[in-house]
C-alpha cells in the first residue's frame, strides 16, 4: 500500500476546488469550525506564496508559478497524515491516492465576475476566470483526476448555499468516519 493511500487513514483530505471567487476559503474555514473532527484548512495559493513554493511572480497574471514538485513534497506528509482540507482553485496536481471527497464550487458567471471585480483582479483575468467557470474547467479537471463516485460539484451562489454545503460535507464527514469504524472493527 502507498503512503497515504485513502484507506490505510484514520482522518479524511477533502479538496475544496473551484474557480477563483467561488467561495473555496470561506467553505474550508467554517467546515473547519463544524466539522465533527479536527480538521486543518490548507489555503494553497498562501502556502505557495509564503513557503516560496514557485518559480517567481507572474506581473501579467498577478500571481506565483507554482513549483509543482516543492509544493507536493510539501504536502505529502500532511494528505498522508489525513485531516485536511486543500483549498485551491486547480485539483487535478493532487494524486488521486490522497483524495477522499473533491468538492468542486460552481457560480453563475455573473455574479463570480462581480466578486472578482471587488477583489480588483485584472480584466484579463476575470475575464480567463469567467470563461473558465462557463467552460466546467475546473470541474472537468477534477472528474478526469479522481473516481466519480468522490467528485461532487455544490452551488456556491448564496449564504444559503455555503450553509447547506457545509451541513452536507458534516454529514459525509460523519459517514466516512463510521465506515472507517467499521473496516477497523473488520481488520481486528
Amino acid at each position: 500500500m502507498s503512503t497515504g493511500d485513502r484507506t490505510s487513514r484514520h482522518q479524511p483530505v477533502i479538496i475544496i476546488t473551484g474557480t477563483p471567487g467561488t467561495g473555496k476559503s470561506t467553505h474550508a474555514q467554517l467546515l473547519v469550525e463544524e466539522a465533527p473532527i479536527p480538521l486543518t484548512h490548507i489555503n494553497v495559493g498562501e502556502l505557495v506564496k509564503d513557503h516560496g513554493l514557485h518559480e517567481g511572480f507572474d506581473e501579467e497574471w498577478q500571481s506565483y508559478t507554482v513549483d509543482e514538485d516543492k509544493l507536493l513534497d510539501e504536502l505529502e506528509p500532511l494528505a498522508s497524515a489525513g485531516g485536511i482540507i486543500l483549498d485551491w482553485h486547480t485539483c487535478e496536481i493532487f494524486p488521486e491516492r490522497w483524495a477522499d471527497l473533491v468538492v468542486v464550487l460552481r457560480c453563475d458567471h455573473t455574479q463570480l465576475w462581480d466578486r472578482l471585480e471587488k477583489r480588483g483582479y485584472p480584466l484579463k483575468k476575470i475575464q480567463e476566470n469567467n470563461q473558465a467557470e462557463i467552460m466546467d474547467v475546473v470541474l472537468e479537471e477534477a472528474r478526469s483526476s479522481y473516481p466519480e463516485e468522490i467528485v461532487v460539484t455544490l452551488s456556491s451562489e448564496s449564504m444559503e448555499d455555503l450553509e447547506r454545503n457545509v451541513a452536507a460535507v458534516v454529514e459525509w464527514i460523519k459517514a466516512w468516519l463510521k465506515d472507517r469504524e467499521r473496516q477497523d472493527g473488520g481488520e481486528t
